[in-house]
């Protein structure tokens, strides 16, 4: 693939979208952001605050930890410390720098009960509505689609910014119609590591510090250290132990950033981390590591973009997925053995559900790490899932198509029960 080929431009521009950093669960942090944004607004601390979010925010905020709180969970955590102490041109590392006198204030607002929290009257799965109060003043502000995407800015009756109907616009992101797993390892093979070394490197970096930290200290259900002490240290269980303790240490409220994948960063290391400690493992040199993470990191992005941002399909199912392909490139093999990886993976843990953000991510993510390995393995030993096993269908890209209809359309019932019963029976 050629540099000024549309193709590989586009795959680029979706890499360095994609792969950003972000402190602390993204849907909290997305709440902080955007209450930073409209406090900022503002002018001032608001005497009242009401959010209207959607039940896929309420799903993946509810049970973590949100960083730099002394490690207070939820909503309300993310909006006053949003308030208190964000800086809304870190992005999705808003709350990166928070002193200790911010942390008491966080908690003092929070027990003011000032903060009135609405399920969204919206047909969006990713929707965050803030309307701050000061007095006479107050200041409107709505994040749709993904993280960072304020669509409506409104100040004392006047719009200052309105994106429109954002239901009929798209999510404002680089096109994913060009992504197929041909073209994928052609750019992996063709692309200049120079156009890609900084952001792979920062993920390789970022995302390897959080997990060691997940696995020497003690965060969430330490998923990390239990594969290691009750399954040994070979390989394939290092593999999922590191991703797993990334999961942990950030579910847990870790104050360490990670590398997102598809506004996630549970995805973006299980997209990464595998393939990294298989590089280390087989000892291929940078060039290869860094090709590896092009293929784990977009495969992960073409699974993920026909299922949605937030889905009641987990989404690490398509990351690990993608390390399972990453892994496969590593060992020198092509399109054949990467695409049926893919095939035999999605049939392995398709329907895992995703039930919020929480210290059992950790284990889910080992699981999908472990069937992207064995959907390698099981090909390399002559063994596949065929067409119409199942949802596999012949043929990569029709299998892909039908996992994105299971996500998107098929579990849509799914989510709002596993929505109800979270709100209603937990």
């Amino acid at each position: 693939m050629e540099r000024n080929d549309i193709r590989y431009q586009t795959y680029l521009r979706i890499l360095k979208e994609e792969l950003i950093p972000a402190m602390g669960c993204t849907e909290p942090i997305a709440i902080a952001y955007g209450s930073a944004k409209a406090k900022e607004l503002l002018g001032t601390i608001p005497d009242r605050v009401v959010i209207e979010i959607s039940g896929n925010i309420i799903k993946n905020v509810k049970s973590v930890v949100v960083p730099n709180t002394n490690g207070l969970k939820g909503i309300e955590a993310a909006v006053s410390v949003g308030i208190i102490a964000g800086k809304s041109e870190k992005i999705l590392e808003v709350i990166s720098k928070v002193s200790e006198e911010e942390k008491k204030l966080t908690k003092k607002y929070i027990d003011r009960g000032c903060i009135q929290v609405k399920l969204a009257d919206s047909n969006l799965t990713f929707d965050i509505i803030i309307t701050m109060y000061d007095k006479e003043s107050y200041v409107k502000l709505r994040i749709a689609e993904y993280h960072v995407n304020i669509v409506y800015v409104e100040r004392n009756g006047e719009v200052i910014f309105d994106m429109g109907n954002v239901e009929h616009k798209g999510n404002g992101l680089t096109d994913r119609s060009l992504l197929n797993v041909k073209d994928i390892i052609d750019f992996a093979d063709s692309v200049l590591i120079e156009d890609v070394r900084e952001t792979l490197e920062r993920q390789i970096q970022y995302n390897s510090a959080i997990a060691r930290a997940g696995i020497e200290e003690n965060y969430g259900a330490n998923i990390g250290s239990v594969l290691l002490k009750t399954y040994g240290s070979d390989i394939k269980v290092r593999a999922k132990a590191m991703a797993a303790a990334g999961s942990d240490a950030r579910m847990s409220g870790c104050e360490l950033p990670v590398i997102i994948n598809s506004g996630s960063g549970n995805q973006g290391m299980t997209a990464s981390l595998p393939v990294i400690e298989y590089a280390k493992e087989l000892n291929v040199d940078e060039d290869k590591l860094y090709r590896a993470l092009v293929i784990s990191n977009l495969i992960t992005l073409h699974l993920k973009t026909s299922i949605g941002r937030l889905s009641a399909f987990c989404g690490v199912i398509c990351a690990g997925c993608g390390s399972g392909a990453g892994i496969a490139y590593l060992y020198g093999d092509g399109y054949d053995e990467i695409a049926h990886t893919v095939v035999n993976a999605v049939a392995i843990v398709s329907g895992i559900v995703c039930d919020g953000a929480k210290p059992s991510c950790a284990a889910k993510i080992a699981a999908a790490v472990d069937a992207g390995i064995m959907g390698y393995h099981m090909y390399k030993e002559g063994q596949e899932f065929k067409g119409g096993d199942g949802i596999v269908a012949k043929g990569v890209e029709n299998t892909i198509t039908n996992v994105g209809h299971l996500g998107k359309v098929g579990m849509k019932e799914t989510d709002k029960e596993i929505i109800n019963i979270m709100m209603n029976k937990c």
